[in-house]
């Protein structure tokens, strides 16, 4: 049984994706070059920075173009919902094919626009759930750079190419980095979100429901109101689980956004101009723009990298990088939604406590 229509999905949104900047062949081959350059560059910075040692080799960065991120996250999406998918196929008989077979069409074309807006934006991602491999092994993510949107932001932004895409290699090789030097932490955010998709609603009275109250936050927003849909569609139970979630997910793009700030200066001449113009695009946008971002959570994305940016540079300057590594030790050593705002509750918690017996593989020095 399908929630989705994966390959609606795709269709929907490389048809909708609007195209990326005019550039030459040789212009874009250039940009392809350098990304995959200054990623593995990028990386030795990042390592050395945080002293997260991996025993994985980094792999070369995928580099995409838009239609090509829309792809990869619907093979994304796949995995992450694949719990409720035989959840639900389980439970086919209670409900009629004419409402699986529309619904899930219903539901591609909404993924498949939602993916459209998001990717004339991402930068890039480190995409933690992929397909399994072919040969029996199982991957461990990867990471994957947009290079039209790069293109396309020192662009607009009027940057120096190579400085902004070193900057833009630093945050996300510091995820590859998190991922692969914190064996434990994949692991811990799958299970989250596999719970919180196993807590949802699915019987057709309590859907309805949600869509209803999902109808009441778009037309709130609309006029101006804070609401997002995905507070709108949450069960009781899940909003447990996607505070544990929040806090993880701040936590780990705080820290990319400190790694980045903090190692830019030595390496990226032009970073504090970099960071004031980025910091204004990701505020702007038209009215719509901000409202399609609203409605989707992601102005609590943007919140997230300042929230989890401050929590690492107070603990930093207070603990040292050592201290602050405590972090990874193992899943009671996360920061909670409140420790995040206020970092000396972790510091007391952590830092001042024993140590905890490591959930294992990182080493943090």
């Amino acid at each position: 049984m399908q929630v989705i229509d994966w390959d609606l999905a795709v269709a929907t949104g490389t048809r909708l994706v609007r195209p990326g900047p005019q550039v030459s062949r040789e212009e874009a081959r250039q940009a392809v070059a350098d990304l995959r350059r200054l990623s593995r560059e990028a990386e030795g910075h990042v390592r050395e920075f945080t002293r997260i040692d991996t025993e994985t080799a980094p792999q070369p960065a995928t580099i995409v173009d838009r239609p090509g991120w829309i792809r990869a996250n619907v093979d994304g999406f796949r995995v992450v919902l694949e719990p409720l998918t035989e959840r639900m196929a389980a439970r086919r008989d209670q409900t009629p094919a004419i409402v699986s077979a529309v619904g899930s069409r219903v539901t591609g074309v909404e993924v498949g626009a939602v993916l459209a807006f998001l990717a004339s934006r991402v930068l890039g991602q480190y995409e933690l759930f992929l397909p399994p491999d072919p040969t029996g092994q199982a991957p461990t993510g990867r990471l994957t750079l947009v290079a039209p949107n790069i293109v396309h932001a020192e662009h607009e932004l009027n940057v120096n190419p190579q400085d902004f895409r070193l900057w833009v290699c630093l945050h996300e090789e510091t995820h590859r980095v998190q991922f692969t030097g914190v064996p434990w932490l994949r692991e811990y955010i799958r299970s989250q979100m596999t719970e919180f998709l196993l807590a949802s609603d699915i019987d057709l009275p309590a859907l309805l429901d949600r869509l209803r109250s999902a109808a009441d936050t778009v037309a709130d927003v609309v006029r101006g109101g804070e609401g997002n849909l995905i507070d709108a569609i949450q069960t009781p139970a899940q909003k447990e689980i996607l505070d544990r979630l929040t806090a993880v997910m701040t936590l780990v793009e705080g820290h990319g956004d400190y790694v980045m700030d903090a190692v830019g200066p030595s390496v990226v001449p032009s970073v504090a101009e970099i960071r004031a113009k980025f910091g204004h695009r990701r505020e702007g946008g038209s009215r719509l723009d901000r409202t399609v971002r609203r409605l989707l959570g992601l102005d609590l994305k943007m919140k997230q990298y300042a929230e989890g940016s401050s929590f690492v540079r107070t603990v930093v300057d207070r603990a040292g990088i050592h201290g602050f590594n405590k972090v990874w030790t193992s899943p009671q050593t996360l920061p909670t939604q409140e420790e995040i705002s206020k970092p000396e509750r972790w510091i007391a918690r952590v830092v001042g406590a024993p140590a905890l017996p490591e959930t294992g593989g990182a080493t943090t020095g």
